[in-house]
């Protein structure tokens, strides 16, 4: 399935649905090569910034939101073929989402306070003089 089909899909479907689907889909796309751990904290930065509201009001708002995340800067073009990677990113994506239902204090947390990430490969001019939690090949910063 292309990219441009799911982006389709998410702008037709019911909420919390299309959260879900938003949400896997950008896990899918930062971090399908990631561990299970790896692909839950590219959840959390995305429902962090969705519970502060900077990035807009839903999961979708917040990685449609322009150059934030995968969803915005990859080719519409782009097949997503691997559909185990995606069933996990799935499985992965519903599990944040019902970790965030739960009130502050009882949720798990794997990078407490990022609301950034980037591969260990670069180093964005907002990532200097903040520390970062490496996981996998993403480092996590909290920025705001």
């Amino acid at each position: 399935m292309k990219l441009s089909m799911l982006l389709w899909l998410m702008s037709v479907l019911p909420q919390p649905l299309a959260d879900q689907t938003c949400l896997a889909t950008t896990v899918y796309l930062e971090a399908r090569s990631q561990s299970t751990v790896g692909q839950m904290a590219v959840a959390e930065v995305a429902m962090r910034r969705r519970e502060r509201g900077q990035w807009g009001g839903t999961v979708c708002d917040v990685v449609k939101s322009p150059h934030q995340f995968a969803l915005t800067t990859t080719p519409l073009t782009q097949e997503i073929d691997n559909l185990a990677a995606f069933q996990k990113a799935w499985d992965i994506a519903g599990k944040s989402i019902t970790n965030w239902d739960l009130p502050a204090d009882e949720r798990r947390f794997f990078v407490p306070h990022a609301d950034h990430f980037a591969t260990v490969s670069v180093a964005p001019a907002w990532s200097r003089n903040h520390s970062a939690v490496t996981i996998g090949d993403h480092k996590f910063y909290s920025i705001n």
